[in-house]
């Protein structure tokens, strides 16, 4: 930790990545109590042990489906997800690289545009009964009327849309206005599932990484930056 602070006081600038595990050392775990709370009717029928597996199961209808989803989203987005902001962050600061629970996108995908869901997620989990929404607010796509899908990175539909490249843009500049400059690489939280600096900076990635007591450290010297690489 001395070393980890020595460097936080010495970098010219730091860039964060993180992952659900650091909600998760946070107390806003996945499982437990919180869990427990808000989903014990599709434990009852289903088994289902987390929010997290529970998004992967092959419901018998939509209505149900979007009956898990629309708590599922309430659940994060409040608790868990938008930590960051919550804090004081600038949004414009932020880069959401596997996705957002808040949005929604087409299914197929026809076209290459995401949709807030608040409101429609707020309808849902109001009025639903006996684990299903209505089939009236069963979302789908304005465009070509398939289904929408959540915009989580999982295969190669997911959708990347104009706010997604601006926030990968701005990354990009903030990176280039401190080539040759020091950079503390912090990595939390995040798992081989979701990896974000180790793909973003793919140019910088280590050979070797060194693992100690859950945090992984590795200087990493190239012609355009040097690097202290923290996860």
């Amino acid at each position: 930790m001395q070393k980890l602070k020595q460097e936080m006081e010495t970098a010219d600038a730091i860039v964060i990545g993180t992952g659900a595990g650091l909600s998760s050392s946070a107390g806003m775990s996945y499982d437990g109590e919180r869990f427990e709370k808000n989903f014990a009717d599709f434990h009852m029928k289903y088994g289902i042990r987390d929010m997290y597996s529970g998004g992967f199961y092959p419901y018998d209808t939509l209505e149900e489906y979007w009956a898990w989803r629309s708590r599922q989203i309430m659940v994060i987005t409040i608790n868990v997800d938008h930590q960051f902001q919550l804090a004081g962050f600038d949004k414009k600061r932020l880069f959401y690289t596997q996705g957002d629970y808040g949005l929604w996108q087409c299914s197929k995908p026809c076209h290459q545009r995401t949709y807030d869901n608040e409101g429609m997620v707020r309808k849902m989990a109001a009025e639903q009964k006996d684990m299903k929404i209505p089939s009236k607010l069963i979302p789908q796509c304005p465009v070509c009327g398939a289904p929408m899908t959540m915009n989580l990175r999982c295969d190669k539909t997911f959708v990347q849309d104009d706010g997604w490249y601006a926030a990968f843009h701005r990354y990009n500049d903030f990176i280039r206005r401190h080539e040759g400059k020091h950079i503390l690489f912090l990595e939390l939280g995040v798992g081989a599932n979701t990896p974000v600096l180790c793909v973003l900076s793919a140019s910088l990635k280590p050979k070797t990484i060194t693992i100690k007591q859950q945090i992984l450290c590795q200087f990493v010297n190239n012609s355009n930056t040097k690097e202290r690489r923290c996860a």
